[in-house]
Order: C-alpha cells, then sequence, then structure tokens
C-alpha cells in the first residue's frame, strides 16, 4: 500500500531497493538574446513566480513556535463560537454553586472544591449533561476568559488551571471517556451514513482532546517563574504518559491507533487535526526535545567511552547565514546582454563567458601558468552555457575573469572564508578503503580491516592514515551495530542484553508489531494535506474537523472558510513532519535498528516521492502564506472586540515576513529526507531518478541558513550521480556544499569517481538491512517460551517444586476448584500402568 501513490515527481515510480536506469541529460535550448527565446525561459520555468531577491529570514528554528502560537492553532476559525457555548456552560454552573464570586476570586480550596464538583459530574450517565460538565472544565483550560482583561491574564490562567486539573485527577478521568467516545459504535456509524461530515459528528471527541492538549501542553513548557510544585507536577505527568501503569500502553499508541483507525476509513468523524497536535506534544513531552536529545547524545557517548562531540550542532546551525540563491536561466540571459554591451563600450575583444576554473581559484590569485585567451575547450564551453540549469552570478565571474586588469580589482570583492563551520570526520570504513587501495597500488596485496601495519607503504601515505585517524568519528550507531553483530554470534555466552527501560524503549516495543500501518497512515494524511496534492474521490477527507454544518452562502464567508482549510492543512503538515522527525531522531539514539525499522517503512510507503512531490511547488509562496486572520486567534479573539471582517482584511493577512509553521515543516520534511537517504545508496538513486535536483535547488531560494544546508546536503550526496555537465553548470551551488556542509575527508562527492558510484546491487542492500532488522527485532522482542535455548529440568522434586503464579480469582474458588477437578474425578490407576 502506497501512502504517496500517485503524481510523484519523476518519470514512472521507483519500487524500493530495485536499481533504476540513471536518467540521460536532456540536450537543453541554447540561451539566445532574441525576445521569443527568453518567453520560452519563462514559460519553461515555473519558478520564476518567486521572488530570487527573497530578504534574509529571522527565523529561530526549535521544538515549537511560541506558546500562544501553539495553543491559537488547536482551534480552527469555524470553532469560534464554540469558545462562548463553553463559557455559558461554565458560568451557568458555577453561579449555582458559588453565588457573585469569580473564579479569579476564589482561594485554592475553593477552586479544588469546585473542580471536583465537576469531576463528580462527569460520571452521569447522561451523555449531554456529560458534555456540559466538560464544556465547563474546558473553559477553565481555556484559562476562563470571560474574567481576564488581556491576552497574558488568559496564558496564565490557562497554565494555572491546567496545573490545577491535573493534581486532582482530571486527565485521567478525560482519558476514560476518551475510550469511550473511541468505542462508540453509534457515533461511528451515524457518520458513516451521512453523506457530508462537519464539525458536529466530532464534538465530544473535539472537546475531550481539546482538554489534554491544553493540559500537555501547559504542562509542557517551563518558565523561570513556576512554583517548586509546578515542577514536581511537570515530571509526574511525564513519567505517567511514558510509562503507564493502569494500561499496558503509553498514552501515545492510543492516539497512534486513532490515526490508524481514521484512515481504515471506519470512524471518519475523528478530528484528526488535534489527534495530531495532541500526539506530536506528547512525544515531545515524553521524549524531549532537540536540545534534550543533544545532551542525551552527549551523555550516551560518555557512556559507551566514546570521545566527545566535535560541536554543539544546534549552536553552528543558528550561527550560520545564508547564502544568495543560484541565479537561473532568465537572469543569465540579461547579465551575458550588459556584459557584451559593457565590453563593448569598453572596447574590449569579446571574450568567452566562462573559464575553467580551479576548486580554489575564487579564493587564490589567477594561475599564472594558464593561458589567458584559450583555457577553455570547446566542449566544456557549450556544456556550462547550455541548459536552464547554467548559473554563475555576474559578481561571481567577475571574481573569476576580472573584466578590468588584474591591479584594479577591488580588494574587497574577493573575501576568504574564516573557516569551514563543521570539524570534518572520517568513518572507519573510509581509512579501510583508503589502506587497501594504497596497499593494493604499492604492494600488490592487502591485510583487511587492519588499519595499524604500514609497512611498505610510502611516507606520504603515512601522513595521510595519520591524518585521517586524528579525525576519525565513530558514532553511537557504529558501537551498537556492533554489538548487535557480536549478540548474534554468541548468544549464549554473552547472554541476555541488558536493554535500558527508557520511554523512547517502551514506545518502540508497544508501536512494534502495528508499525508498519502507523507509518502509513501518517503519509496518507501527509499526502491529503500537502498542497500540490488534487482532491481525489478515494482520498481520505481530513476536513470533518473544519467544515460547519451549514456550507457558507456569501463570498466573505467562502473567503474566511478558505482561509481556515488552508490553515487547518498547514498545521496538519507541521504536526506529522514535527512527530516523525522526532521519532527518527530518539529511536536512532536508543538504537540504530529501530530507527532503520522506522526509516524502512516509511520508503515502503513512498515517502520519499511524496516529499519531493510536497517540494515541487512555488516553495516561496508556502513559505510567505497568509493563511490566518489574527483578530480569530485565540486567545485574541477572547479578549478583544472583534472588527468587522471584510474582503480586504482577509486578503491582507498579517504583517509576517513568513509563515513559521510552514517555514518549520519545510525543514523537518528536508532532515526527514536527509535521515532516509544517508548512506543509503538505493535511496540516494531515488533521488536521482525522480529528478530531486531542480526541484531542492529551487527551495534554496528561501534565504534561510538551515533550510539551505539541509537541500544542500541532498544535492551533495547525488551529485556524483548527477552527471559532469550537470555538476559544471551549477557551479555556484557545488561552491555552497563546500562551504555549508560538512566535509568527509575520502568523500569524492565533487567528482563522482568514488567506488560508490560505481553499479550497485541496492536490491541486496535493503534486503540485507531489513535480515539485520528483523533478526534485532526477534533477540530482543519475540520471547519463544520452548526457545531451542532454554534449558530442559528432567527433576521431579525440582519440578514440582516450582511456584507457579495463579491468577487472583483463583485464591476465591481453589476449594471448588478441588472438588470439581480432584475429589470428583475417579483415579484411574490402569492408565498409569498404560503409559509405561
Amino acid at each position: 500500500e502506497a501512502a504517496g501513490g500517485g503524481g510523484a515527481p519523476g518519470p514512472g515510480r521507483a519500487r524500493p531497493g530495485q536499481p533504476q536506469p540513471q536518467p540521460q541529460p536532456q540536450p537543453q535550448p541554447q540561451p539566445q538574446t532574441q525576445p521569443k527565446s527568453r518567453e520560452l525561459f519563462r514559460s519553461q520555468r515555473k519558478e520564476s513566480e518567486g521572488s530570487v531577491d527573497c530578504p534574509n529570514l529571522e527565523f529561530e528554528y526549535g521544538d515549537a513556535d511560541s506558546h500562544g502560537a501553539e495553543l491559537a492553532e488547536l482551534y480552527s476559525y469555524t470553532e469560534e463560537p464554540e469558545l462562548s457555548h463553553n463559557r455559558r456552560c461554565f458560568e451557568e454552573d458555577f453561579h449555582t454553586q458559588v453565588p457573585d464570586r469569580r473564579w479569579l476570586e476564589l482561594d485554592r480550596a475553593q477552586q479544588k472544591a469546585y473542580v471536583m464538583h465537576l469531576l463528580d459530574g462527569l460520571e452521569v450517565v447522561n451523555r449531554d449533561k456529560r458534555l456540559r460538565v466538560a464544556r465547563a472544565i474546558l473553559y477553565l483550560a481555556q484559562g476562563v476568559f470571560g474574567d481576564c482583561d488581556n491576552e497574558g491574564d488568559v496564558l496564565h490562567w490557562s497554565r494555572h488551571n491546567s496545573f490545577l486539573l491535573y493534581q486532582l485527577g482530571t486527565f485521567s478521568a478525560f482519558l476514560e471517556l476518551l475510550n469511550m467516545e473511541i468505542e462508540n459504535s453509534q457515533a461511528c456509524s451515524s457518520a458513516l451514513r451521512k453523506p457530508a461530515i462537519s464539525l458536529a459528528n466530532s464534538t465530544e471527541l473535539r472537546v475531550l482532546l481539546s482538554v489534554m492538549y491544553l493540559m500537555v501542553e501547559n504542562i509542557r513548557v517551563e518558565q523561570e517563574t513556576d512554583p517548586p510544585e509546578w515542577k514536581s507536577c511537570r515530571e509526574t505527568f511525564r513519567m505517567e504518559l511514558s510509562f503507564p501503569v493502569h494500561t499496558e500502553e503509553p498514552f501515545a499508541l492510543l492516539l497512534f491507533t486513532m490515526v490508524t483507525k481514521f484512515c481504515s476509513g471506519h470512524t471518519p468523524h475523528f478530528p484528526m487535526k488535534k489527534v495530531l497536535l495532541l500526539l506530536w506534544k506528547v512525544l515531545l513531552f515524553t521524549l524531549g526535545g532537540f536540545e534534550a536529545l543533544q545532551a542525551m547524545k552527549v551523555r550516551r557517548r560518555e557512556e559507551l567511552g566514546l570521545p566527545p562531540l566535535p560541536e554543539d550542532s544546534i549552536q553552528v546551525v543558528r550561527g550560520m547565514r545564508a547564502a544568495s540563491p543560484p541565479t537561473y536561466a532568465i537572469e543569465l540571459v540579461e547579465q551575458q546582454q550588459q556584459q557584451q554591451q559593457q565590453q563593448q563600450k569598453r572596447g574590449h575583444r569579446s571574450r568567452r563567458p566562462l573559464m575553467k576554473q580551479d576548486s580554489l581559484d575564487i579564493y587564490n590569485e589567477r594561475d599564472p601558468f594558464k593561458n589567458d585567451e584559450g583555457g577553455v575547450d570547446e566542449e566544456e564551453n557549450d556544456d556550462v552555457d547550455s541548459g536552464i540549469e547554467g548559473e554563475l552570478d555576474l559578481m561571481e565571474r567577475d571574481a573569476i575573469i576580472p573584466a578590468m586588469p588584474a591591479q584594479r580589482l577591488p580588494i574587497e570583492r574577493v573575501s576568504f572564508p574564516k573557516g569551514l563551520p563543521w570539524a570534518p570526520k572520517v568513518r572507519q570504513k573510509d581509512i579501510e578503503h583508503f589502506l587497501e587501495a594504497s596497499r593494493n597500488k604499492f604492494i600488490g596485496f592487502t591485510l583487511g580491516q587492519d588499519t595499524e601495519t604500514l609497512i611498505g607503504l610510502p611516507r606520504p601515505i603515512h601522513e595521510s592514515v595519520k591524518t585521517l585517524k586524528q579525525h576519525k568519528y565513530v558514532s553511537i550507531s557504529d558501537v551498537q551495530i556492533k554489538n548487535e553483530e557480536e549478540l548474534e554470534k554468541c548468544p549464549m555466552s554473552l547472554g541476555e542484553e541488558e536493554v535500558q527501560e527508557t520511554p523512547c524503549e517502551v514506545l518502540y516495543r508497544a508501536m512494534l508489531y502495528n508499525l508498519p500501518q502507523y507509518m502509513i497512515a501518517l503519509l496518507k494524511i501527509l499526502l491529503a494535506a500537502a498542497p500540490t496534492s488534487k482532491a481525489k474521490t478515494d482520498s481520505i477527507n481530513i476536513l470533518a474537523d473544519v467544515l460547519p454544518e451549514e456550507m457558507p452562502i456569501t463570498v466573505l464567508q467562502s473567503m474566511k472558510l478558505g482561509i481556515d482549510v488552508n490553515r487547518h492543512k498547514e498545521i496538519i503538515v507541521k504536526s506529522i513532519s514535527a512527530l516523525l522527525l522526532l521519532l527518527l531522531k530518539h529511536f536512532k539514539l536508543n538504537h540504530i535498528y529501530q530507527f532503520e525499522y522506522v526509516s524502512q517503512h516509511l520508503v515502503f510507503a513512498n515517502c520519499i516521492p511524496l516529499i519531493l512531490k510536497f517540494f515541487n511547488q512555488n516553495i516561496m509562496s508556502y513559505i510567505t502564506a497568509k493563511n490566518s486572520i489574527s483578530v480569530l486567534d485565540y486567545p485574541h479573539c477572547t479578549v478583544c472586540d472583534l472588527p468587522e471582517l471584510t474582503a480586504e482584511s482577509l486578503e491582507a493577512g498579517d504583517n509576517n515576513q513568513f509563515c513559521w509553521r510552514n517555514l518549520f515543516s519545510c525543514i523537518n520534511l528536508l532532515r526527514i529526507l536527509n535521515k532516509l537517504t544517508k548512506w543509503k545508496h538505493s535511496r540516494t538513486m531515488m533521488l536521482v531518478v525522480f529528478k530531486s535536483a531542480p526541484i531542492l535547488k529551487r527551495a534554496l531560494k528561501v534565504k534561510q541558513a538551515m533550510m539551505q544546508l539541509y537541500v544542500l546536503k541532498l544535492l551533495k550526496i547525488q551529485t556524483k550521480y548527477l552527471g559532469r555537465q550537470w555538476r559544471k553548470s551549477n557551479m555556484k551551488t557545488m561552491s555552497a556544499i563546500y562551504q555549508k556542509v560538512r566535509h568527509r575527508m575520502n568523500d569524492d562527492w565533487a567528482y563522482g569517481n568514488d567506488i560508490d558510484a560505481r553499479p550497485w546491487d541496492f536490491q541486496a542492500e535493503e534486503c540485507t538491512l531489513r535480515a539485520n532488522i528483523e533478526a534485532f527485532n526477534s533477540r530482543r522482542y519475540d520471547k519463544p517460551q520452548d526457545s531451542e535455548f532454554a534449558p530442559v529440568d528432567n527433576c521431579l522434586q525440582s519440578v514440582l517444586g516450582q511456584r507457579l503464579e495463579l491468577p487472583e480469582d483463583f485464591h476465591y474458588s481453589y476449594e471448588l476448584w478441588l472438588e470439581r477437578e480432584v475429589f470428583s474425578q475417579p483415579i484411574r490407576w490402569e492408565e498409569l500402568l498404560h503409559c509405561q
């Protein structure tokens, strides 16, 4: 079952693990200076719609957006009337219990007493009464906005009430109600019978999920002013969500089950946006965010005796500056015209527009041994000039071939880089490959994996090996793979592995047997929410919790609903991309084969073409989208008088430079794509086959350092497969890769001479990986009762003397059991004689 089916970019579909023929470069039209030709370029290039001169985006990547923004995204604009409904439900009950008082005026004991009264109301049988009590509790969790004067007060009381509700057991009560609603067959059947599903079908579920989300998000977020009891309460809540006591599964697994039930078509009324937001925040709370991951990684390396990390990757990326985007064919044509006109005015003889350069010529003086005029052969010059992908802007060209004499060149034009941002890394395998090639060349035989013996090799090889070992990096994954190989070889002598019971380990064990279904379901919803997806009759309906009961009748209502639907889809993409990235990162740290298991099922479900399809759009328009109405956002809409909405105010949107959630989603999806393809040649070939290079290059137009870094990483791993012509036509991109992406010393990414670029049995690579994953899962999580390695006890006394765990009810009924099974049964002594 393919989640990314239909509409994937590229010629046909690649089956995972199956080698695909490398696409041959198509002949490109030669750039001409005629207006018709320029119009042709404009029609051929979709990316010309976006502005190339994108300003630098002041975006700081983190675990989530600001606290207020995360709470606002829980509600759709269609749900706005329900805020006042919640308030009415609360005030009608509150004024009967506590007359002539406000919630803010009660002391803590009185607040506790009233919350306990509400929790008692959840026990009633009447469904409508129970819903009214749940709405009153939701109003408390929303910050009793009727008594507040500004947004800060609403957020403050929302946090205060969330801690109070948790301490009195509200979350457990709502968890029971949520289980009841999930199993409510009447609601499922009525939703299945309706031709159109709206907000009314998911009222109870939305109220329950909203209360749980507000409690998780408010308790998760730490603030310096939090009292000590809140900190202990936060840790207790985290443990309760991570390590279930009363149930056999963590809370996140219940939400994963809701996702799969929704995608199966049995429960179309589930409010998927709220489920996914809650699932993401529960994972973020229980497993930890990116900074917690970095701290866990440092601690794990210390435990394994590995050297510390060379740098903090989060800080390095935050310190990077965005590069100017590559120029495209239309700009090149205009630049070439301007250059030719300038040369004619100065009386210079027309020279070739581009010249061959060494890799460091930009930063060094020109090579005096090269001829000024004859340094380019005809074939190379044609390759560079041809095609829409040609991209060297005028500034860089002047740095290589100055139009004026060298002594007049402004010195500030050539800026030597102060240093590369990343420390280079070398794998053990790289050192082995280097020594194997050197021994074959100089001695004529190899010594296997021996990296110490250097006898017979020249002195420069000794120096090279020394440099490689200085930058050798052993990852946690390398240690885990080596340990796994030893456990497979010697299962009896090494005994059972001690597995640390972390929240991540508990979650993986719970997800293991249904994990493929979870991944397919998430990708199906991601496909339905992607802006590039076309509406299909067979696709799942993710708009059940945003469409009103009565469809809009005016143009203004239609515009508002259109913005709401687009915002709804963006929030779904944000939550899925964030939770998938969290899962991949935590599973990789916990054990590499847990990560590989999730990755392989994502690849099998067509995650790679799905992400490429997502980016095959005008990415600048997506990042600067204005699908929000700030005056309707919570908590602003609860304390401020709403102005009259007009078509002009809806079209204007907010004044932000970019949409935080969309940029966050794009970076997350790029990081997921990097994790799926890193060191996997078969998956890298999928990027090539689906023609991802022009799609990714368009994403470089977004001037944000972190997004550019992950785009450049994806381009780097496939440059060796794209051919010589592509590399020469994209020298500016190659320079950006050199400056921003970490260097692997033996990685021949820029030339394609590496051994990994040769034909490869991709199917065998995936099959070997799958066999290793299955062996790991079988060894650690399958506990067969009659294992062939289990010792057999032949002693009658020890067998009869073993203590058996008997169920609790047996202690109450064992006398009846003895009477029925022992005393009332006749003893057949002759059967013993027959057995002998």
